[in-house]
């Protein structure tokens, strides 16, 4: 799995505003706790603002906040929000690609890599990045040194 820079600033900006207990943060403020360039953080926001994942206000107490709790936001749903489908090949779902010959089950694969990141991104909300409290099922697999092998 290859996650975007846009994804990896979008998660890390969601997570700063779970961290700030629904208080409007600026853009400028999120900028600045994550290092994330402000032109592309204000695209990202307008993405995640579009999708219904945060709300803004203008003017001198303006600023950002989440739309809802964060343990009511997944991590899947702030990637969809900024980078769509968790998995896709070629640009398509793995339900829509076809392969004949010694390839067929690769479509099998590819679904299952999918249920395999849906059952970890909708499982991990913002408040667990928030809180630092991930659940078991996270906390059992960086267990295991394999998982940190490269």
């Amino acid at each position: 799995m290859r996650l975007s820079a846009r994804v990896d600033y979008a998660l890390r900006a969601a997570a700063e505003l779970a961290a700030a207990d629904g208080g409007p943060v600026t853009a400028e403020q999120l900028a600045r706790a994550q290092a994330i360039p402000g032109k592309f953080l204000e695209n990202i926001l307008t993405q995640l603002r579009r999708a219904g994942l945060v709300r803004s206000q203008r003017g001198p107490v303006g600023g950002y906040w989440l739309a809802k709790p964060p343990a009511d936001t997944s991590l899947a749903d702030v990637i969809r929000a900024v980078d769509g489908p968790l998995a896709n090949v070629r640009g398509e779902r793995p339900e829509h690609v076809d392969y004949g010959g010694a390839a067929r089950s690769l479509q099998r694969v590819w679904i299952a890599l999918r249920a395999n990141e849906r059952a970890i991104l909708e499982s991990v909300t913002l408040e667990h990045i928030a809180t630092g409290e991930l659940p078991g099922t996270i906390q059992d697999l960086t267990q295991d040194p394999d998982s940190w092998a490269s």
